[in-house]
């Protein structure tokens, strides 16, 4: 399977140019949700801080549109995964694509099983919601939203639905990466954060982020392009 793209650098500076112009546009919420929880020692010293960081993140990210069932909640919805999260080592931020080992896909599996069961009531829709939150947070994966996944099905040719977080899938982010090292590593490296006042932070976008990029503006442009 070639999964080696040649439009990977164009495609994330595009999105760049389109969607990062000014700190108060709606997809900065990454950059000011990624910053927070990556230096912040203790998320529960300011719980209430932390929840309206994550929840803001998510709305912004879409996450309280339509059906969903976070309009009938409050931002203390979010104080039992706060609560999680702050217990967590923090060499968990330190996981990346070009660190995934099956110990490290494990625990990321193992910490969406977690988020889910604080922040998802049973029979609710979870994929989506849980892998924004993962990314949002640590970074270390990219949100499997629409988007994404009909670009990574494609891909895979069938061979991975991207329905679930798994081994499988994450199996193949990585392989992704591998196939196209040298454009993520170089946009990872080229790309900061914004802080609040839109300043360049001295974080740079993870090479998951970089690759939900890639694989959210493919997804969005097919959209596009067929409606």
């Amino acid at each position: 399977m070639v999964l080696k793209v040649d439009n990977l650098e164009s495609v994330v500076n595009k999105f760049m140019s389109k969607y990062y112009v000014k700190a108060d546009d709606r997809y900065a919420s990454f950059d000011y949700c990624y910053n927070y929880f990556r230096v912040t020692e203790d998320l529960t010293k300011d719980i209430e801080k932390s929840c309206l960081v994550l929840g803001f993140y998510l709305a912004s990210w879409g996450m309280f549109r339509g059906s969903s069932f976070l309009l009938q909640k409050n931002v203390k919805h979010f104080e039992k995964t706060i609560t999680y999260i702050s217990g967590l080592n923090k060499t968990v931020w330190e996981i990346d694509v070009d660190k995934y080992s099956l110990e490290s896909m494990k625990t990321i599996k193992q910490i969406y099983t977690e988020i889910k069961k604080r922040l998802v009531p049973d029979k609710n829709a979870h994929l989506t919601l849980v892998t924004k939150t993962l990314l949002g947070v640590f970074g270390f994966v990219p949100a499997f939203d629409n988007y994404f996944s009909n670009t990574f099905r494609k891909l895979a040719k069938g061979q991975y639905g991207f329905r679930t977080l798994n081994l499988n899938s994450l199996h193949f982010v990585k392989s992704f990466y591998e196939a196209n090292k040298e454009s993520i590593d170089n946009l990872s490296k080229q790309n900061f954060t914004i802080d609040f006042t839109g300043e360049k932070t001295k974080i740079n976008y993870t090479k998951a982020k970089i690759i939900d990029m890639y694989g959210f503006t493919i997804g969005l442009t097919e959209s596009e392009d067929q409606s």
